[in-house]
């Protein structure tokens, strides 16, 4: 799994047909401070996550694995929305939380 935070969606008028009821948005790896660590990527919502949150995604063949992309030709997953993350006992990211507002 990656963390990532979701900075946009894909809108696609014709698809797969597999591909039909999924909805794609693009996230942005992050590091665990919050900040951008790469290149975006597209993947199919499995969660129905929204723009602006963090969210655990998997791409390759795990992205696969979901009940929404079983068998279905996709290469990335957002498979759960992040409340929050601590690290070595410091709470880095509190969905909600004004005061790290500034994070995202």
């Amino acid at each position: 799994m990656i963390l990532g935070k979701v900075v946009g969606t894909v809108v696609s008028s014709q698809k797969e047909q597999s591909m039909e009821s999924l909805r794609f948005m693009v996230v942005q790896p992050v590091d665990t401070e919050g900040k951008a660590t790469g290149g975006t990527v597209v993947a199919v919502d499995a969660v129905g996550s929204g723009v602006g949150e963090f969210v655990l995604y998997a791409s390759g063949s795990s992205a696969r694995q979901t009940v929404v992309t079983d068998k279905r030709p996709c290469d990335a997953v957002i498979m759960a929305i992040v409340d929050s993350w601590e690290i070595e006992g410091v709470e880095k990211y509190h969905k909600g939380d004004a005061a790290r507002a500034a994070m995202r």
